[in-house]
């Protein structure tokens, strides 16, 4: 009787090797959003470093004040010549590309800085690299500034 029970039961579906084909899908997929996380990261933290270089720039720049005005007490500015100096020097030793710009009054310094991150799972997509920019600005105070 239990060999007749066996006969009657109704034979499943053959899915042979289905889980490999799920599993070869949901690697792929997750491969595909760690690529993601890690070059959005990086490029993020490059960012964040182009910012960072950009801000210590203007502040080297700033730092070059028109001695003549200063001494005098006329004015607190920067020397053109000199703060485009400075701010470029110090973009160079970061290893840094740049634009430093001066406001026409001489107090404020603006540096943009350029560059790039090299991507570590996006060139599979064919993206090498992704582009960066950071920003930073100075401004020159003197004195106490009294919001009241």
């Amino acid at each position: 009787m239990i060999r007749q029970w066996k006969a009657l039961k109704p034979r499943a579906a053959d899915d042979r090797g289905g889980i490999a084909v799920y599993t070869a899908i949901v690697t792929v997929m997750l491969l595909g959003i760690i690529g993601l996380v890690v070059d959005g990261g990086g490029k993020l933290r490059e960012t964040e470093r182009a910012d960072t270089v950009a801000m210590e720039a203007a502040r080297a720049g700033g730092q070059a004040l028109d001695p003549a005005a200063a001494i005098t007490g006329t004015a607190y500015r920067v020397d053109p010549q000199a703060a485009r100096a400075a701010a470029y020097a110090f973009l160079h030793q970061a290893g840094a590309r740049g634009h430093v710009n001066i406001s026409p009054d001489r107090t404020s310094i603006t540096v943009t800085v350029t560059g790039s991150y090299a991507t570590k799972f996006l060139p599979v997509v064919g993206i090498g690299s992704l582009p960066v920019t950071g920003h930073g600005s100075a401004k020159l105070l003197h004195g106490v500034q009294n919001p009241d």
